[in-house]
């Protein structure tokens, strides 16, 4: 991987949690063991546990091109190559390559674990290149596959989206209460300048905040910045769809660890869990309240404060 498209350092958040929960019923096995790593990220989650023991196998998920070359770095860096395959899709598209997998294998008869981080990577929001964050000025992109020329970017969205249409994706993706007056002022702007970076919106929506609320602990951008990223990768709509797929595909005894980031994501996994556990296949919901970081993780990475995992066990 060049300077040029190095990826930036990431922590896995809750990681000694998850690797315990997907881990403990498999403390003694005797022989192949397979989870799935839905979101590979940074690799912290995948990479730990092949090398917890060598009857652990994971396949590994991510649609990030810059991911995929950085994941196929640590593969050959941590000699794993035997254990851990990295995969090049949406995870929304799990179930049906699963499957294709199974029937290209007949020593893999399910899932012993599967877990998900639905958190953004630090690569993202430390590459100004992808859009994801205003502390840097770059392109309105904020795709997590810029690969997809189809893909709407938040260039095309907050320049050709109607001030309705504007209002309603910072409302129901961020629940900013200043939705309104922020899509207003967009549409007010680009009649004049077209918004080309991350900094032309940022300052945007900066001003349409009241003055005493400009310097608060979450810059005024946040909420914003978030809608977009979650409206263009259709983060919820893929969550809710995928997460009733996934029972069906774990062993007895196999677990699904899910960290959310935010009030909206972490909703839906609660819902979901509790409808899974009335449904027809037998599970139970092992974390009645959702684990937080500890206090010595949030000082070692901030990013985790917000985090909050929940876990589901297949009877």
């Amino acid at each position: 991987m060049d300077e040029q498209n190095k990826y930036y350092k990431h922590k896995s958040v809750l990681k000694k949690e998850c690797i315990q929960f997907l881990s403990e019923p498999h403390s003694n096995a005797t022989q192949e063991t397979y989870f799935a790593d839905l979101t590979f990220g940074g690799g912290g989650h995948s990479i730990t546990l092949v090398k917890m023991n060598p009857l652990f196998k994971v396949l590994s998920v991510d649609q990030d091109p810059e991911a995929l070359e950085n994941g196929a770095d640590l593969i050959e860096k941590n000699n794993v190559k035997d254990s851990l395959t990295l995969i090049d899709s949406n995870f929304e598209n799990f179930p049906k390559k699963f499957q294709q997998i199974m029937n290209e294998n007949n020593n893999i008869k399910g899932l012993d674990g599967i877990l998900m981080d639905l958190g953004v990577s630090s690569h993202h929001f430390d590459s100004a290149g992808r859009g994801f964050s205003f502390r840097f000025d770059g392109p309105l992109d904020m795709r997590m596959n810029n690969r997809e020329s189809n893909t709407l970017t938040a260039e095309t969205i907050v320049n050709t989206f109607s001030t309705e249409e504007l209002e309603n994706i910072f409302r129901e993706y961020g629940e900013e209460k200043f939705s309104k007056r922020i899509a207003d002022k967009i549409v007010e702007v680009r009649s004049s300048n077209v918004l080309k970076t991350t900094k032309d919106l940022e300052n945007i929506i900066f001003h349409c905040y009241p003055r005493k609320m400009r310097f608060g602990k979450t810059h005024p951008a946040t909420k914003c910045f978030q809608a977009l990223r979650i409206f263009i990768n259709r983060e919820l709509d893929v969550l809710s769809d995928i997460i009733p797929q996934l029972m069906p595909m774990l062993n007895p005894g196999g677990r699904i660890c899910i960290i959310s980031f935010h009030s909206m994501e972490d909703r839906i996994v609660k819902n979901q869990f509790k409808m899974l556990s009335k449904a027809e296949i037998r599970c139970k919901i092992l974390t009645k309240r959702p684990i937080a970081p500890t206090n010595e993780e949030i000082k070692e990475n901030p990013r985790s404060r917000s985090a909050k995992l929940r876990v589901i066990e297949r009877l």
